[in-house]
């Protein structure tokens, strides 16, 4: 048996690790009781809620003191570590004194007592517990970054940082998270955004029938943001103008249920939409799905969807169609608004059905009452014209098709318009492609692995730097 102050240990060094740390857990939990003791043994009865508040007060020492313990028995052998070869030049060094280095973590401050070495020769020191532990080169942990990340993903920084304190003890200033911000976004890419080929396949499985493939729908459209120009010491920032995000969303569509696949957006041209909607599409075992494109009138939108999935079933919105008719209803009948609904439920009721030459013949023989009714009615047969292959709604909705472009809306609301329209905002298109970013991979269930990503990228960069 091995004396361990009080503690009597056994001869196997896991069991001893387990019983050292058992034992400095029951000291800090002594410690922690007697810090409690005034309170506890208090005349005054305290209620619920000052109990919580007076534990969320001391929890963090508790914590954070398990947490400096864990560490000591977990790596005994890099804090007692004497010598360690210097990642430039391989050369073995002495340990110097050792430096303690306080970091901040969920669980409160923790104070990491740890060896310190020094390569005279390449001018570089080092600590071997820094890179077992990962620690990030900024004080606050990476539990922290991720948890801020979230926070500021969906409420502006200045409340993100308001909302951190209250909810952590900790503080967070606006400035340090506008600057994780910038360093965490600037790395993202679209791949590692868009789930992988195989997590799609799993996704697919799931909601697969023994009968059916499930309906893959493919959403496409824009949202407006609002951005500015940069602004200088001597520069003006000009007035701000909207541009818009060219976005989509995939979804899959199964008997008794939706689920959510990938959502993309980015203010960018149409060709790099393109490729990046390619991307995604190589990412899907295509004979597992019945494949549906959905999208208003826009000639760019469909000529990208058809790239990336050729001999998919096109359908165009219901809804956005739906308006076009309205346009010219209110501008052939524009005293007359039940005389206009009827012409629209009528029109409406023969396009469900496939009977466009039938819709496209009657506008050609409508007497337009006004000059803006005779262009509206231009437009329309146009419109219906250019887009008659993809209306079919009634034979859509027999075989599960959507026909609305709710999908790709309400991705435009809740992952562009929820962030970047809040009042006031004005973004410079980087950091509003940076947060739609951000945003994609939280909605898409990919955070997780962007960040571990961005944590492996940080460190790779700091061992080029120091190779």
């Amino acid at each position: 048996m091995i004396e361990f102050g009080n503690l009597a240990l056994s001869t196997d060094p896991c069991e001893d690790l387990v019983e050292i740390f058992r034992h400095e857990a029951h000291e800090a939990m002594d410690d922690f009781v007697d810090k409690l003791a005034p309170l506890i043994a208090s005349e005054k009865r305290l209620t619920l809620d000052e109990v919580s508040e007076t534990f969320q007060q001391k929890r963090a020492e508790l914590m954070g003191t398990l947490v400096e313990k864990f560490i000591e028995s977990h790596h005994a052998d890099l804090i007692h570590q004497d010598v360690a070869p210097c990642p430039r030049c391989k050369k073995l060094l002495k340990a110097r004194k050792q430096r303690a280095r306080d970091v901040e973590t969920m669980h409160g401050t923790v104070e990491i007592g740890r060896p310190y070495f020094y390569c005279p020769e390449c001018h570089e020191g080092f600590s071997p517990l820094d890179a077992a532990l990962e620690l990030s080169k900024r004080k606050k942990q990476n539990d922290l970054q991720r948890k801020a990340l979230k926070l500021l993903s969906r409420v502006p920084f200045d409340a993100a940082s308001e909302l951190f304190l209250d909810l952590t003890g900790i503080p967070f200033s606006d400035h340090s998270l506008h600057e994780l911000f910038a360093s965490f976004a600037d790395q993202i890419e679209i791949e590692e955004v868009i789930p992988s080929s195989v997590e799609i396949e799993e996704r697919i499985k799931e909601v697969s029938t023994s009968r059916n493939r499930p309906i893959l729908v493919v959403a496409s459209d824009g949202a407006m943001v609002p951005t500015r120009c940069k602004g200088g010491r001597d520069v003006k920032r000009g007035p701000g103008e909207y541009k818009e995000a060219k976005g989509f969303r995939l979804y899959l569509i199964s008997k008794d249920r939706i689920a959510h696949l990938a959502s993309w957006h980015q203010i960018q041209d149409t060709e790099q939409f393109g490729r990046d909607l390619k991307l995604i599409s190589e990412r899907i075992p295509k004979e597992k799905v019945r494949i549906a494109l959905i999208g208003d009138g826009a000639s760019w939108l469909w000529t990208q969807m058809k790239e990336a999935f050729p001999g998919a079933r096109e359908i165009l919105d219901l809804y956005h169609c739906s308006e076009h008719l309205h346009a010219l209803a209110n501008a052939q009948f524009p005293n007359d608004p039940t005389a206009a609904l009827h012409w629209v439920e009528a029109t409406m009721a023969r396009l469900y059905f496939g009977k466009i030459s039938d819709v496209i013949g009657g506008l050609r023989r409508m007497k337009p009452v006004s000059p803006d009714a005779k262009e509206e009615i231009r437009k329309l047969a146009t419109y219906l014209q250019n887009n008659r292959g993809r209306i079919h709604y009634r034979s859509d909705r027999l075989g599960g098709y959507p026909i609305g472009s709710g999908g790709i809306e309400s991705a435009n609301k809740f992952i562009c318009h929820a962030r970047l329209k809040i009042s006031g905002a004005w973004w410079l298109k980087t950091n509003s492609n940076a947060m739609l970013k951000l945003r994609c991979s939280i909605f898409n269930g990919t955070f997780n692995e962007v960040f571990a990503n961005h944590v492996t990228q940080k460190k790779a960069k700091q061992l080029l730097t120091d190779a």
